[in-house]
């Protein structure tokens, strides 16, 4: 019930005359979707199926809610009222107040979820990753598709003290490094020709520099050779000659799959070791191959073709919570979908989930 009350400080935008409390209706799209739902429709059939279950911790006292109840709820409720409950969840079971680590932030679009004509310009949700807790930290909506701007605001939700934030070349920009040294965190940010100087600068010093550091990794992941190798430079005078705030070193990592080679530059706000360095590049990669990959691959957000109003932003909200708390629960050997399934079939077991959060 502590969830359900949770859930009931997101604003209510209904009328006074509704016949289902808002924390009960989103409870059971939660549940929903940790067995398998995919939309509205699925949700409601999941409530009929599901009542004599839900009514063990839900009063329903008109019964199950209906598919233009749900409907409704995501389309008028607003995304950032919602988001800033899943921000406070995060924060309650995924011990997000003392994060450490690598912090990940990237966009990914809802390529399906565009109003008729607007095919070139889906919604963008924008995220910050946890790579230690593996989970969604905080989730928002970028408007007008202004990636940059949905970050920064992201990055003020954060007291990054012991962390280190990792984004690709789209967020190397002023604003970004002095947000990030603003709170208390370092940064790791790729460096493409979107920064031509600044990228031309970071290769001199690399090129010059007489006491780089380097270090190298091997192995075989998904059945590929890879090795990477790294080059490590302090470059003091680089932050004040770009305006780059806390901006202390450079790097370039160059890494080989099956002999082809691919090099990235970085820059830093710490002289890291080059191990740690590397370790810290790898982990930003958690964002697309853990999150997105899970998004699409087992909870089909590609396929969403909610388009009206904010339900794109708020089922998109809703996918990322289900994650955390498939992840929150101890059994950390069994797949994502088969504990959907599993959901899906023991509602004893999808009971627990919750019970796990913390």
């Amino acid at each position: 019930m502590g969830i359900v009350q949770l859930f009931s400080e997101v604003p209510d935008p209904r009328g006074r005359n509704v016949r289902h409390e808002l924390g009960e209706v989103l409870f059971i799209a939660v549940a929903a979707v940790l067995c398998g739902a995919e939309n509205c429709s699925d949700m409601a059939d999941f409530a009929r199926a599901q009542v004599h279950v839900l009514r063990q911790v839900l009063t329903l006292e008109h019964g199950p809610p209906s598919h233009d109840t749900f409907s409704r709820v995501f389309r008028l409720v607003d995304p950032k009222g919602f988001a800033g409950v899943f921000h406070r969840f995060a924060e309650g079971f995924a011990a997000q107040a003392r994060m450490e680590g690598v912090v990940a932030f990237d966009g990914k679009s809802l390529k399906r979820c565009y109003e008729r004509g607007r095919s070139h310009m889906p919604p963008l949700m924008v995220s910050a990753w946890g790579a230690q807790t593996r989970m969604t930290l905080a989730s928002k909506l970028a408007e007008g598709g202004n990636e940059v701007a949905a970050v920064l605001e992201l990055l003020s939700l954060f007291d990054l003290k012991g962390c280190t934030v990792t984004a690709d070349a789209l967020h190397c920009h002023r604003a970004m490094a002095e947000a990030v040294i603003a709170a208390k965190g370092n940064y790791a940010l790729a460096v493409k020709g979107n920064q031509p100087a600044l990228l031309r600068d970071a290769q001199k010093v690399l090129a010059s520099a007489r006491d780089a550091k380097s270090g190298e990794t091997a192995g075989v992941e998904h059945g590929r050779e890879e090795r990477r190798q790294i080059v490590i430079a302090a470059a003091p005078r680089l932050g004040r000659m770009h305006d780059f705030a806390g901006l202390k070193a450079v790097a370039r990592v160059t890494s080989w799959r099956d002999g082809e080679p691919a090099e990235r530059i970085y820059i830093l706000s710490h002289l890291f070791e080059p191990e740690a360095a590397l370790l810290i590049v790898r982990e930003h990669w958690g964002i697309e191959n853990r999150l997105h990959w899970a998004l699409d691959v087992v909870l089909d957000e590609d396929g969403d073709r909610s388009r009206k109003d904010n339900a794109p932003a708020n089922l998109a909200i809703l996918r990322r919570l289900a994650l955390n708390i498939l992840r929150a629960h101890p059994d950390r050997k069994t797949p994502l979908r088969r504990k959907i399934k599993r959901a899906g079939w023991e509602p004893s077991f999808l009971l627990s989930l919750f019970a796990n959060m913390r």
